[in-house]
């Protein structure tokens, strides 16, 4: 803990990220306000699985979803960094048990779950409306790992607030 420490290399590679993840976001965002206006006369792509490939015409509602799911993949992670920074910030200073930083844990949790509930979802539409026979939804089994994850943020986020409790407790202590 405290400055010079792994947590402040830490946190210089996760400011690296975000910042990365911002820019990311910020391009994907201007291609989906672009993607309105872009014409998509006779313009196909190819959608490729195990099963092949398959040529699909693209059209403006099919760009405007695949950009919007990426620009909402990168967005959800640039929200989990950006509260993942804050943590490590108090970690660097020497004091993590903080009543935020519990809050902080339940965003990254909630925020966690929603993306890969996004990511299921999406694929599942893909494989099913976009490119049947080539794609193959994913199963449950696939959500196993992540809500683990998630599952695991939300007990640390528990753990989190108790050190803030005793820390307020032996604070209170003459």
């Amino acid at each position: 803990m405290g400055p010079g420490s792994v947590s402040s290399v830490l946190k210089m590679v996760l400011d690296v990220a975000y910042v990365l993840l911002w820019l990311i976001t910020g391009l994907l965002l201007l291609l989906v306000i672009a993607a309105i206006f872009i014409p998509l006369d006779n313009v196909n792509i190819t959608v490729s699985g195990d099963a092949g490939g398959k040529q699909l015409p693209l059209t403006r509602t099919l760009l405007l979803f695949g950009l919007g799911a990426a620009t909402a993949y990168f967005g959800g992670f640039m929200l989990i960094l950006r509260s993942l920074r804050r943590i490590i910030r108090t970690l660097t200073m020497g004091d993590p048990f903080q009543p935020d930083n519990v809050r902080r844990l339940r965003q990254i949790g909630l925020t966690l779950a929603v993306v890969t509930g996004g990511v299921w979802l999406a694929q599942g539409f893909v494989a099913k409306r976009l490119a049947p026979g080539v794609m193959d939804p994913q199963g449950l089994g696939e959500l196993l790992t992540p809500i683990f994850s998630v599952l695991i943020v939300f007990v640390l986020a528990e753990v989190f607030r108790e050190g803030a409790r005793l820390r307020r407790e032996s604070e209170l202590t003459i």
